[in-house]
């Protein structure tokens, strides 16, 4: 049994969507495999691999999800593997059977922040048929517009409102595209401290939600690139007042020519450059390797 899920990629609303604002989200051409076979061992082997065929997850539990055997694999790995074994048991009582063999094969960097953990639950939600946003809420924290994007494959906004989720398709191909640019910036996150510290705020944040959702309407719509970089900069001023932290553009790139935008956990993950066609150069020049173009990631 095969399965397949996509990456996403938010565009507006990071940190805001966890209470409530609208977020706009791509689906990505980089996305996770899994594979399922019986085996009759009594035992579940769980391998993991990356976009190069490395093996970064080796273990093996018992039909209780205890972890019998482990190699070259970090605890917290196999720590989060036993707790969601079990969690998907409570949903789908038995499903091991005998025994299974489970595989999965990333097709982009680990630290790319592309959704590793959301591909993973939409295809054990596609192979158990249970719901994905409920496993999603009894595993890992987050908003769920990561799995909406997973099970839609298109450009989507995202709302989340009490348990319900808002999913509205859309169309985001700027006629100046070519000037887009997704580069990472060498780090990774923690998105999960980041969500648990944003949520620990009391703010709700109501005005600062409004004209969010009002940028991410005029973002999909917008023709002209000078607008649309005056926008993604208003929006990263905003979000800056309400973490705390400074723009990137102005930590460490305040000589490019153009706008730059955070997405995700900022200071780290992918940035958002809307430049020229030298937009590659400035940034290889000071280091980043990895720059990939609008229309080579957006699915």
């Amino acid at each position: 049994m095969n399965y397949y899920s996509c990456g996403k990629l938010l565009i507006t609303a990071e940190y805001l969507i966890l209470k409530g604002a609208k977020g706009l989200a791509i689906p990505t051409k980089y996305g996770q495999k899994m594979s399922v076979a019986k085996n009759t061992e009594k035992h579940i082997v769980w391998e993991a691999y990356s976009f190069d065929n490395e093996k970064w997850i080796d273990c093996k539990f018992d039909l209780n999800f205890k972890l019998i055997k482990s190699k070259n694999t970090k605890t917290e790995y196999t720590n989060s593997l036993s707790k969601l074994l079990k969690k998907i048991n409570e949903f789908s009582p038995g499903f091991a059977g005998q025994g299974l063999k489970i595989s999965t094969n990333l097709e982009f960097h680990r630290n790319w922040g592309l959704g590793s953990s959301s591909t993973l639950i939409n295809n054990i939600s596609n192979w158990l048929n249970i719901d994905p946003y409920k496993l999603l809420k009894m595993t890992y924290k987050g908003s769920g517009y990561d799995i909406a994007v997973a099970k839609t494959k298109k450009s989507i906004f995202f709302e989340k409102k009490d348990e319900f989720n808002n999913i509205m398709q859309t169309n985001f191909s700027p006629p100046f595209k070519d000037n887009l640019f997704f580069i990472h910036l060498n780090k990774k996150v923690d998105t999960q401290t980041e969500v648990t510290k944003f949520l620990n705020q009391k703010n709700e944040f109501n005005n600062e939600i409004l004209k969010i959702n009002s940028i991410g309407d005029m973002i999909v719509k917008e023709k002209n690139q000078k607008k649309f970089n005056e926008m993604i900069k208003e929006h990263e001023e905003i979000i800056s007042n309400i973490i705390y932290k400074k723009p990137i553009q102005r930590i460490l790139f305040t000589d490019f020519n153009g706008q730059i935008k955070s997405l995700g956990s900022w200071g780290g993950d992918f940035i958002l450059a809307s430049g020229d066609n030298e937009t590659p150069k400035y940034f290889s020049k000071k280091g980043y390797e990895t720059i990939i173009p609008f229309s080579e990631m957006k699915l």
